[in-house]
């Protein structure tokens, strides 16, 4: 299987993990103004395992480090397939929580208050479970992370007290709440995902998985909860009338390649995520990845104008905010 070999390498991955972590939701606003976000859904969740599947036969299945796809599902113990899909009902949770904030919120509000807060619950959990890296800079770059969440939330409530003259404040506080906790549940994801895999890619370990194979159960963790989770978000959606299974399959191609794309671009992030872990430790590995956020709140901000009509002194906190975020990372990257 491919293998990431040195720290700047998996630093691009976290790079590149970054950009699709923080893009995926444009192909959401691209479908918001005629498809519903719990049909949207769907078709995201079908995109992961696709591209799970994918990876696992090609880069997973090539080279001569590690152990590729087929011979290493079935050497696999059920603790470890059972974590893996254990953090994919993890994260299912969190991001299907996730992406109603956006719904309601936008991007440049969810992103930052929910992932950001995942960043920080990911970075200390996978810390003490796997302790690689500086510490006094690793949780430095934590801590302007959490200034760059309260930035972010005290500008959208200054935007949603004052919309267009009109007072919405159960717009504000449900959006924010929604976000905060997806970002308390998808913190914890990662760990589980992690222990399933053999730390050190090159020397597979009995009953552990490559991260391939690794990703691809945690992507049929993330199908099967998604009976449960989306079913009870279409029957009782957070805002809205109702959807059904039928609504679903009336939607046209364009619809549903548009959730497919979106959930292929989050898989990559995810997949190089993966990969970089085993040379950068999970702790740095899931915080890079997690700025995201700057790159979904730069896009919610500078290209779908979601703060336009913000009152005066909004786009102070959004700079701050930004700056938080990205002297952060910096400190995140360099605590390897």
């Amino acid at each position: 299987m491919f293998i990431v070999e040195t720290y700047t390498t998996a630093i691009i991955f976290c790079f590149v993990t970054m950009l699709c972590w923080g893009s995926w939701a444009n192909t959401q606003k691209l479908a918001a103004g005629h498809w519903r976000f719990e049909l949207f859904y769907w078709d995201y969740v079908l995109g992961i395992l696709l591209l799970a599947l994918l990876f696992a036969f090609t880069f997973g299945s090539t080279g001569d480090g590690g152990r590729s796809f087929i011979p290493d599902v079935q050497q696999a113990d059920g603790s470890s397939i059972g974590s893996a899909i254990w953090g994919g009902v993890l994260f299912n949770a969190a991001n299907i929580l996730l992406v109603a904030a956006i719904s309601i919120a936008g991007m440049s509000v969810a992103f930052p208050v929910g992932i950001g807060l995942a960043l920080v619950v990911g970075v200390i959990v996978n810390y003490l479970d796997q302790p690689v890296g500086n510490a006094t800079l690793l949780f430095g770059g934590v801590a302007l992370v959490v200034a760059a969440i309260l930035l972010n939330a005290s500008a959208y409530r200054k935007l949603s007290s004052t919309t267009q003259g009109v007072s919405t404040p159960g717009v504000s506080t449900k959006g924010l709440v929604l976000a905060v906790v997806a970002g308390l549940l998808m913190g914890f994801f990662y760990k589980y995902v992690a222990q399933a895999m053999f730390p050190d890619f090159n020397q597979p370990l009995p009953g552990k998985l490559s991260p391939y194979t690794a990703v691809v159960f945690f992507a049929v963790g993330i199908l099967l909860s998604n009976f449960l989770f989306n079913t009870l978000l279409m029957y009782r959606p957070f805002t809205g009338e109702p959807v059904s299974y039928a609504d679903y399959f009336r939607g046209n191609v364009r619809s549903h390649l548009t959730g497919i794309a979106g959930g292929v671009i989050w898989c990559i992030g995810m997949s190089f995520n993966i990969i970089a872990s085993g040379e950068a430790g999970p702790a740095i590995s899931y915080g890079l990845g997690q700025g995201a956020t700057v790159v979904a709140a730069i896009w919610g901000i500078y290209i779908w104008k979601e703060f336009r009509n913000a009152p005066k002194g909004t786009s102070t906190l959004l700079n701050l905010m930004l700056i938080c975020y990205l002297i952060g990372l910096g400190l995140i990257i360099a605590a390897g």
